[in-house]
């Protein structure tokens, strides 16, 4: 499975760099460096994480939805190109979700920046595309939604922090990933498929409410 060997890599290099400054040094998303032809950084950094909680949440949260969405793609397009997707996605997506927050600080030498969250959201929001109506929550928080709602809240409350800078989490990768994996997977979908996920996404929400809906005798 693709999904495991980019866990393992990932894992593997994160926690050598624990340990290893000088390795963190030449990945880790440094806009100074990438302005002066570090552009490899604008990849690697995904590869980099602050901690173990860092990188099991990341990781653990890629194993759960990234098994799926590449499950789907080598289901609709074959082994072969469907793993090619899946790799294509997950990488693009670590450039596209870095892009904004490159060129907000790209004269900032004191800006940083590490993980694979904007990727995994790219995974995430693919899921809530797919799986509308799934319920999804937060690890440890006893709540739980249907992915759709899971996904507006989610922006919401990342648009909000982002706004304020909070936590010191780059927000904005957040949002730039999912969005980007949802117009991926559309666009995949409808060019290679001649599928509409899009009217797909919407069907399988008025199906489950007109189903609830006859289910409280309404």
């Amino acid at each position: 499975m693709i999904t495991t060997i980019i866990i393992i890599i990932t894992s593997l290099i994160s926690i050598k760099a624990f340990k290893d400054d000088a390795l963190l040094s030449k990945i880790i998303f440094h806009p100074p460096a990438v302005k002066q032809g570090g552009w490899y950084r604008l990849f690697t950094y995904g590869v980099a994480h602050a901690d173990y909680t860092h990188l099991i949440f990341n990781m653990f949260t890629l194993y759960f939805f990234g098994m799926d969405i590449e499950r789907v793609l080598k289901s609709a397009f074959g082994l072969t190109n469907g793993a090619i997707s899946y790799i294509f996605l997950y990488i693009s997506a670590l450039l596209v979700s870095i892009i904004p927050t490159y060129f907000k600080h790209k004269n900032d030498s004191s800006y940083y920046g590490l993980g694979a969250s904007g990727a995994v959201s790219a995974i995430i929001f693919s899921y809530v595309l797919i799986n509308p109506m799934n319920f999804m929550g937060i690890m440890f928080i006893p709540i739980m939604l249907p992915a759709f709602l899971f996904g507006l809240v989610f922006i919401l409350i990342s648009l909000a922090l982002e706004k304020k800078q909070f936590g010191g989490i780059n927000h904005s990768a957040h949002i730039t990933g999912g969005i980007y994996g949802i117009i991926y997977m559309v666009a995949v979908f409808f060019v290679f498929a001649d599928t509409n996920l899009i009217s797909s996404f919407i069907s399988q929400i008025k199906i489950n409410s007109i189903s609830d809906l006859f289910h409280f005798g309404f």
